[in-house]
């Protein structure tokens, strides 16, 4: 069971990372006004002009799957589905005795309504 949190704790790395690099390997919106003004290169790219931008969001897309289909992995393996309290589950409540002054028990207060 540990090798099995083991592996899904690596795949969880590593599509975190390869999120993080996917998102800022990518280009802005605006980023496209600079390219109609001579300073292109993008359009004989390997995937065309807008093929690196599909490639790129697909896959940005499935590493996001991978990392959240891991994580939720990751807390089922963990037991987090368990116990109903969440994470009061180990709250040990003690309840303490009533404190009352010594010789005040059998002293009733005077002038009271309470009937004896």
């Amino acid at each position: 069971m540990e090798i099995l949190k083991t592996l899904i704790w690596v795949v969880n790395l590593i599509s975190a990372i390869t999120i993080i690099v996917l998102v800022l390997m990518q280009h802005g919106k605006g980023a496209d006004a600079g390219a109609a003004f001579g300073s292109g290169g993008s359009s004989g790219s390997l995937f065309g002009a807008t093929g690196s931008a599909n490639f790129l969001s697909r896959t940005t897309a499935i590493a996001a799957v991978v990392f959240f289909a891991t994580s939720l992995g990751l807390v089922y393996l963990s037991g987090g589905g368990k116990s109903d309290l969440g994470v009061m589950a180990g709250k040990v409540e003690h309840q303490a005795a009533p404190q009352v002054p010594s010789g005040a028990a059998n002293n009733k207060p005077t002038g009271s309504k309470i009937p004896e």
